[in-house]
């Protein structure tokens, strides 16, 4: 099954705003990752002041949608443009699928990260489509 959901960009106040959803919406975070709980990777250290913030945060709004985000750091940091602040997250359950539609939406448009394993997914990259908006593309870990 495809799924689609809606990815929310921070510059650190990430926590912040997901709690105040959370209070808005109701329910529990289905995850909370931190930048410092990362495991080691070449090219992408994080500085320790970054530690805490969010790598990836989720709240489910219903069986079939969450809300998602996390802050920019890094490179990102100061890059946020508050209006555009988002990407549309899409999880699929076959590589194939997901490469279907990362190389469907990426025509025209521009690459951001080539569809490849992550430590959270055997298949994940970003894009931006050739009308300004922004893409995920996840293969989930559980039904690849």
């Amino acid at each position: 099954m495809t799924t689609v959901n809606v990815y929310l960009t921070f510059e650190g106040n990430c926590e912040e705003a997901f709690n105040f959803y959370k209070s808005v919406f109701g329910g529990e975070f289905s995850g909370v990752n931190r930048f410092k709980d990362m495991p080691p990777q070449e090219g992408m250290e994080v500085p320790e002041e970054d530690g805490n913030k969010i790598m990836h945060m989720a709240l489910p709004i219903s069986a079939e949608t969450a809300l998602m985000g996390s802050d920019a750091v890094g490179e990102w940091a100061g890059k946020t443009v508050f209006g555009t602040n988002f990407s549309i997250s899409i999880n699929t359950d076959t590589i194939d699928r997901a490469q279907h539609l990362y190389n469907g939406l990426s025509e025209g448009g521009q690459a951001t990260m080539p569809l490849m394993p992550t430590f959270w997914s055997p298949g994940y990259g970003m894009l931006t489509d050739k009308f300004g908006i922004n893409w995920m593309i996840s293969l989930d870990h559980k039904d690849s």
